[in-house]
Formats: structure tokens, C-alpha cells, sequence
């Protein structure tokens, strides 16, 4: 192998040349020996790493022959074949990030933590969360010996800031819109809190007219919402076509170009650091707020993790009630039917010495 550095004498000081990079620099030293040994430890510091890589590289391929010429664009590849349906979409979109420029085709064995970290820093908010992943999926397949950057070191992920959309600027947005289907559009968001995607397909055979509820499938996650129904949902419901897509133009429309026309309304109106995400927010604060049960909620939101509901829900400012005032109200439901809407009949034991009461509860 060509040594990288070679040595030359510039006047009486001798100086080392880079053969690859033609950087030249003074060893410091007018003593050829001494300029000798320091250009034989600069060409070992260069040689002994290669030489590692060149025996890593010949190990890693007795077991996986595409070891030495696997690329990011690969890893990306084989994710893209895994994912389905809208986050199969959302993938697609992340692999197009020009951040990723500079090591899409770079080999994973050449890639150093450097190169992960620049970048996150030409990058946004979703090239940190996606490369973390592509990362993650490139360890766990051994298709990187060790984790290129340890996982206590990854910059930390900010998120902008997000809140609730308040019922004052929500009634401005529906009080000014003209189209009755984007207004029903939101109205319905406000009521139900689903996802902009999720309203956007609903369609008429997800309406279970007789027990009054609404169910639909998550976009994103596939798990199923199920949420009953009022009299000031079904007015809007029975504004809307009678069979088929609840909303026939706005299923078309793309979710940022819904997101974008959305956008466009708040700024007229003068209304700052909401989107259509924000009525989830609201959702689930309003439920925080009043006492409705964590698992309704989670039902009604189609989450099953309850610290993604509690990170919704997180702004809300809850006056807690003393308990006193539940064991009395406890005291009071037992002497006394109690009826909520549902089918679920539940029996309640004899307690505090009162009769068995029959309790219809709303499952």
C-alpha cells in the first residue's frame, strides 16, 4: 500500500506532504531523524485503522457477502417493503428528505457517528426521529456490528409546540366557513376528535344509526375507534350524503393540502399555533376536564396507550374534587336507579346496607 504522507524539505525544516488530500504541513524539525520517525508514526496512525477496517470488512462478509457494499439506501429499501397502507406513505415521504444527501449511498461499515450527526444538523425534527429508526433497524438486522451512536447520545428530539384549539376560535372558523362540507368537516372534529384523515374517510356504513355510534379503523395505527353519538353529532350527520363517503371531496384532497386550506382560515381570522391536529387536543382536554374516564377516552381517540392520551390531554387544568363528595354522591346513586345511555346492564352488590340496584352503564 502507497503511504499516505511522504516527507520533503521546505529551506532547512522538513515538512510532510498528504498524498491524497495535497495538504502539506511543517513536521516542526530541522533533524531528519527526528522528521522521520514523526512521518512513520503519522503513515502507522493511517495504516493501522485501514488495516482494521480491510480485516472487518473480510470477516463480515464470510457471513453476509453484501456487508461491504450494503448502503443506507438499502436499509431504506427493505423498511419501505415492510410498512403499509399510511405509514407506508409517511415512509416514502421521510426517504425523500435532502438531509440524508450526504450518506444515502455511503456503506454502513464506512459510516461514522460524524456522519449520523451532520445529518441531523442540515436535517429537521423528522430527520432525527426517522434516521433514529433507520438506524435502529440497521443494528437489530446486524447489518452494523454496534450502535454508531450510542443511544444516551442522540440529540434530543423538539417538538414544536403544539395546544388546543379553544371553542372561542373554533366557533370563528365555523361562523366564517362558506363550503358546508369542509364546515362539517369541522364541526365533526370538534365532536369527535379524530384525526383529519380519519373523519376525511368516514363513510355511512360506519354509522350504527340504531345504537348510536360512530366506529372507524385508524389510518395511522389500524386500531379501531368506537364513539357514540349525541343529538348535536347526528344534525351534522344528517347534513351530510345519505350513502357512501361522508365526505366525497375532502377523502381526495391530500392531508397537507387540508392541513394547508386549514391553515388559511386561521390566519385570516388573526388565530396563531393551531392546526387540524389541535382538535385532538381539544378533544381530549374537554374529556380531562369533565371527569370522563381514561378508558372512554382512549376508545373514543383510538389509542391504547395511556401516555399518549395523557400527553394529549396534558394542558388541561383539572380542579379536583374533594373525595368526600364522591363517596356521598356514591352514597346518593345507590338508593336510586341509575340509567346512562348503552346496552351493558351491570348489577351492584349490596352496599352501605341499601337494596341491590340496577345500573345501566354506557360500555
Amino acid at each position: 500500500m502507497k503511504p499516505k504522507f511522504r516527507l520533503f524539505r521546505r529551506g532547512r525544516v522538513f515538512w510532510c506532504h498528504d498524498s491524497q488530500s495535497g495538504r502539506q504541513e511543517s513536521l516542526g524539525t530541522k533533524d531528519r531523524t527526528s522528521a522521520k520517525r514523526l512521518l512513520h508514526a503519522r503513515n502507522e496512525a493511517h495504516t493501522v485503522p485501514f488495516v482494521n477496517l480491510q480485516m472487518a470488512r473480510a470477516y463480515m462478509m464470510a457471513a453476509d457477502p453484501k456487508a461491504a457494499s450494503r448502503t443506507w439506501r438499502d436499509v431504506l429499501t427493505e423498511i419501505l417493503k415492510l410498512k403499509q397502507g399510511e405509514t407506508h406513505r409517511r415512509w416514502i415521504i421521510a426517504s425523500k428528505d435532502k438531509a440524508y444527501a450526504g450518506i444515502i449511498d455511503r456503506p454502513l461499515i464506512e459510516t461514522r457517528a460524524e456522519h449520523l450527526l451532520r445529518t441531523m444538523e442540515l436535517g429537521k425534527v423528522s430527520t432525527n426521529v426517522y434516521l433514529r429508526r433507520i438506524h435502529n433497524f440497521a443494528l437489530d438486522m446486524s447489518w452494523v456490528p454496534a450502535p454508531i451512536i450510542p443511544k444516551r447520545q442522540w440529540p434530543t428530539v423538539r417538538h414544536r409546540e403544539r395546544r388546543a384549539i379553544t371553542f372561542d376560535e373554533h366557533q370563528k372558523i365555523i361562523a366564517r366557513e362558506l363550503n358546508p362540507e369542509r364546515k362539517a368537516f369541522y364541526e365533526l372534529a370538534w365532536h369527535i376528535g379524530a384525526s383529519q384523515s380519519d373523519i376525511a374517510f368516514l363513510r355511512t356504513e360506519d354509522i350504527d344509526w340504531g345504537q348510536r355510534v360512530i366506529s372507524y379503523q385508524r389510518k395511522k395505527t389500524g386500531e379501531y375507534a368506537l364513539i357514540r353519538f349525541d343529538e348535536t353529532i347526528e344534525a351534522i350527520l344528517r347534513r351530510l350524503p345519505k350513502d357512501g363517503p361522508l365526505f366525497p371531496y375532502l377523502r381526495t384532497v391530500r392531508p397537507g393540502d387540508r392541513a394547508t386550506e386549514f391553515m388559511q382560515r386561521t390566519r385570516g381570522l388573526d388565530i396563531k399555533g393551531v392546526s387540524l391536529h389541535s382538535y385532538r387536543y381539544a378533544w381530549a382536554e374537554r374529556a380531562r376536564k369533565c371527569g370522563y374516564p381514561e378508558r372512554f377516552a382512549q376508545e373514543a381517540l383510538g389509542h391504547n396507550s395511556k401516555a399518549v392520551h395523557r400527553a394529549y390531554a396534558r394542558r388541561a387544568q383539572v380542579v379536583v374534587p374533594p373525595l368526600s363528595a364522591y363517596e356521598s354522591q356514591q352514597v346518593t346513586d345507590l338508593s336510586r336507579q341509575i340509567r346512562f345511555p348503552g346496552p351493558a346492564v351491570v348489577t351492584s352488590p349490596a352496599a352501605t346496607e341499601l337494596p341491590p340496584t340496577t345500573i345501566v352503564a354506557n360500555l
